[in-house]
């Protein structure tokens, strides 16, 4: 049995299926190159938009123009098609010109499907508990560490001269300025009204203790002079830094964390570690 050619119409329609497929593989490909590269909403929307449209394009220029159509009407539902159906449909499924058996077509849509599958797997793995204890890691582990230099908002390092006598001097890890748990505060104190060391230590009452509210994680950034007293302006948390920077009003249940400091070979304040506990709101540390 020879095999017949298709005709020009139906070698155009295989190509046009083709390209199609392997655009719907593409935008496949390109949803998981920007998930994995930082997930840009807009990207990761177009990319998916191209792999679907190309699945969709495919797969209806495939029943359009390569699966036999035909005007026929059964008179009940149930019933048997006719032999001549039966024979026509046979045909299209088995016979070796079968577009249902054009491997390339198959090929391509195969590679489509399977491109978009891996996709799906990708946020997939975001949903997935695999590290449960990664938000309390997150939380624990911040820029700070031993050698970091203390510097302002605007990069500049502090050596301890810069920070007044009763006076509070917004701080950051040098490189991280923009760390959203890195954010602390230096502030002089008389070291002989400490009711309670710091809990990071401090040089001739000089300390330094995260800003972040224990309770919501909000700036706490009103200092009291005078009183050693520092108030959340969200919910009207007071920590006491004469006591370590233990909360005595408002919903914060925490004292904020310290941060151990020493003053590096260069004159210039350095952290000795990472804060003494995790920044932030409080339910990061509940299991």
């Amino acid at each position: 049995m020879s095999i017949r050619r298709p005709p020009p119409a139906e070698r155009a329609a295989s190509r046009r299926i083709v390209a199609a497929f392997l655009t719907g593989a593409a935008g496949a490909v390109g949803f998981a190159v920007t998930y994995v590269l930082g997930g840009d909403t807009r990207w990761e929307g177009v990319t998916l938009s191209v792999a679907f449209a190309g699945l969709a394009v495919g797969l209806s220029q495939w029943g359009r123009h390569l699966v036999p159509t035909g005007g026929y009407v059964e008179e009940h539902e149930g019933f048997a098609p006719p032999p001549f159906e039966q024979t026509m449909t046979t045909r299209a499924l088995t016979a070796p010109d079968s577009p249902v058996r054009r491997r390339g077509l198959l090929a391509a849509l195969g590679l489509a499907l399977t491109a978009l599958g891996a996709a799906a797997l990708f946020p997939l793995r975001s949903l997935l508990p695999f590290d449960r204890v990664r938000p309390v890691r997150a939380r624990t582990d911040t820029p700070w560490g031993p050698g970091v230099r203390l510097v302002d908002a605007g990069g500049r390092p502090l050596r301890p001269q810069d920070v007044p006598a009763d006076t509070m001097v917004g701080v950051f890890p040098e490189g991280h300025v923009d760390a959203g748990d890195g954010p602390a505060f230096a502030v002089r104190l008389e070291p002989g009204r400490f009711s309670r060391q710091p809990s990071g230590g401090h040089l001739d009452g000089l300390a330094v203790w995260s800003l972040l509210c224990t309770h919501a994680g909000c700036p706490v950034r009103l200092y009291l002079r005078g009183t050693g007293r520092l108030l959340c302006p969200c919910h009207q948390s007071s920590f006491d830094l004469l006591a370590d920077a233990r909360p005595v009003a408002g919903p914060a249940a925490r004292p904020l964390p310290g941060l151990p400091i020493e003053v590096g070979p260069d004159g210039f304040l350095r952290a000795a570690g990472d804060f003494t506990g995790p920044p932030g709101a409080g339910f990061w540390s509940r299991p």
